[in-house]
């Protein structure tokens, strides 16, 4: 039944060797960044491509700051307590993501609560915020509490899963109207866009990931981005030790971090920020070549944007229309050496999450019980 699918991506790649999920593509321009930073010493946190992948990133996604860090769980760790989120609060979020999600809340001493996705974005749903807030939340002049757990609700958390854009407008409206702000995890989804605005740009702050998997990769690395000057200011005190600025004394004025991204890292980021339309492009190219092979299949639907996005396509996804065909499909391609993968375990079915409140999870469920990843690096041509 898959060997048509199977075929098609060997096709796709030009290859009858193994096919990974996503690999990153580089150019001899990468090394040669990568290379000038070596030779400069400036390695570490230190270093001109820092500032310059900082103010490049910036611009790109139209905020007015940029802060990167050594990855993406801790530009999540950091947004949120920039966002107020503090110990014994809770934060609203949804099941259906990386685990770095859950963590991140977590780090800050708070609880997650797990609310549904709806299918077609595969990201938190409004109406399910919304059902839950009316039905279990109370408004204060400036906060709103869990009536259930008596805690506050500090944050509302989406995710734009494997880079399709949710309904994030309408999230920061009802966080508006409930006074809850909205921290965009926007890991995977650099390149999309929602009405022509850049995922991560949304909210209060957003972040992103450039993990080696990411559509651009700084090996490893993430980034907080805010319009709001104070809290950009302050994400990078925050991630840089929170030491006052002297040339040789080191004090510090609160307990920071070191998640500054190193120089090194930051070399490479700018080098793949240079390729990124190249990397989209092929990625689109890529989408629409697997719409049109799962136009007829009679097995699978081929997960497509939103109406009225620009999903940059990170991961590649097929609904099968049965369950027991999901595990089918995974056996059968990852014995061909064409790697699969499904959705993660939902976050409340994990031991650590297993006590945080829930709404009903239905649209959630039904994802992972059919959702297949396939192959989706982009074609780099003439790359050297």
């Amino acid at each position: 039944m898959f060997d048509g699918l199977i075929q098609f991506i060997r096709d796709w790649y030009g290859t009858t060797g193994p096919v990974a999920l996503h690999e990153p593509r580089f150019t001899s321009r990468d090394e040669t960044l990568v290379a000038d930073t070596i030779h400069s010493t400036f390695v570490s946190s230190v270093g001109a491509y820092v500032d310059q992948f900082e103010q490049e990133l910036g611009a790109y996604v139209h905020a007015r700051r940029a802060v990167v860090t050594i990855n993406g769980t801790a530009a999540l760790q950091v947004a949120l307590q920039l966002a107020g989120v503090g110990s014994g609060e809770e934060v609203i979020t949804q099941p259906l993501t990386f685990i770095a999600t859950a963590n991140a809340i977590a780090y800050n001493q708070a609880a997650p609560v797990f609310l549904d996705v709806d299918r077609e974005t595969l990201g938190l749903s409004p109406g399910a915020v919304q059902a839950f807030l009316v039905a279990q939340a109370d408004r204060t002049a400036d906060s709103c509490f869990n009536r259930k757990t008596g805690k506050r609700i500090a944050a509302i958390v989406p995710m734009h899963t494997f880079g399709h854009p949710c309904h994030v407008d309408e999230l920061v409206r009802i966080g508006h109207d409930w006074n809850i702000p909205v921290v965009e995890d926007a890991a995977e989804a650099l390149g999309s866009t929602r009405a022509g605005k850049s995922c991560g740009t949304f909210g209060k702050i957003g972040i992103f990931s450039f993990n080696g998997n990411k559509i651009i990769t700084s090996g490893g690395g993430g980034a907080i981005v805010t319009d709001n000057e104070k809290l950009g200011a302050r994400a990078k005190h925050l991630t840089t030790t929170a030491k006052l600025p002297h040339r040789w004394e080191f004090v510090h004025d609160e307990m920071g971090y070191n998640f500054r991204m190193p120089n090194l890292n930051a070399a490479l980021a700018c080098a793949q920020l240079e390729k990124i339309e190249v990397f989209l492009a092929d990625k689109r190219a890529l989408a629409e070549a697997y719409e049109r092979f799962f136009r007829d299949c009679n097995w699978g639907t081929f997960m497509k944007e939103p109406a009225g996005c620009r999903s940059n396509y990170w991961l590649n996804a097929v609904m099968v229309s049965e369950p027991k065909l999901r595990d089918q499909l995974l056996s059968k391609t990852n014995h061909a050496g064409v790697i699969t993968r499904p959705a993660w375990t939902l976050m409340c079915d994990l031991p650590m999450y297993a006590q945080c409140q829930c709404g009903d999870l239905a649209n959630s469920r039904w994802i992972v019980q059919r959702l297949v990843n396939l192959p989706s690096s982009a074609r780099l041509p003439n790359a050297r």
